[in-house]
């Protein structure tokens, strides 16, 4: 039985999230509705990583095990035509039937998106988050210095988890100013439950005075989520691509 992988687009505005959930509209309920649409098939979608309510995807990873014979490029064209116009499949492929979306995953590129200018945002409202007041950029640059490495990040993940194991590799953690932008990317081999909006937020303290640079290190220490900042909105943060062997 082949695996198909699909790679994703999605404005998670409307949506409670990646995981399908009793009484919310979530990504994995429209992309498994839609399968059953196009092959009449039921089938359970594996995604590469659980975005929370409201977060965006340009490359969330996931795929499904299905009997029915279809050219690859046949799956992106058939979902495209019955998925809401929120969410899109940019690419549709064949896959060795062993492929699992999250656990072959082997880093994850997120970008959270700061418009920082005193005028509020109208087209992208939904997408970024602003932040008017000023913002100490080097401070910040040098506060995600101290979070790259492998580490145990549980200063920084959300409640309500079953995970075990809070040891991530970031590999990347940077400040990046486009005009009255700023970026911040985070690239990692895995990424602990609201854990870029719990560093984002964290940073932003110290660009704004709150915290230094160096009281992140205590923070780490600490393994304790009320030693860290506030969670970053969700509309700023967008799922940019999965990397695989």
């Amino acid at each position: 039985m082949p695996t198909v992988k699909l790679v994703l687009e999605y404005d998670g505005t409307c949506y409670a999230g990646w995981q399908r959930q009793p009484a919310h509209p979530t990504i994995q309920e429209a992309i498994e509705r839609a399968i059953h649409q196009v092959s009449e098939a039921t089938v359970s979608v594996v995604g590469a990583g659980r975005t929370d309510s409201g977060v965006h995807a340009l490359g969330q990873v996931a795929s499904f095990r299905t009997d029915r014979d279809c050219a690859a490029s046949n799956w992106m064209r058939a979902l495209n035509a019955v998925l809401p116009k929120d969410i899109a499949v940019r690419s549709s492929a064949l896959m060795d039937a062993r492929f699992h979306a999250q656990h072959d995953a082997r880093g994850k590129l997120y970008t959270y998106r700061i418009l920082h200018r005193p005028a509020r945002p109208t087209v992208d409202r939904a997408f970024v988050w602003h932040i008017y007041r000023p913002l100490n950029e080097a401070a910040m640059q040098q506060a995600t210095a101290t979070l790259i490495g492998s580490q145990d990040f549980s200063s920084f993940e959300g409640s309500l988890t079953d995970n075990t194991n809070p040891i991530c590799h970031l590999q990347r953690l940077a400040v990046i100013r486009h005009d009255d932008q700023i970026y911040i990317e985070a690239y990692a081999d895995r990424f602990l439950k609201h854990m870029v909006r719990a560093m984002v937020g964290t940073v932003v303290e110290v660009g704004l005075g709150k915290r230094t640079p160096k009281s992140l290190t205590e923070v780490l220490m600490a393994r304790d989520r009320s030693a860290a900042g506030q969670t970053a909105p969700p509309h700023g943060l967008c799922l940019m691509r999965v990397d695989y062997d």
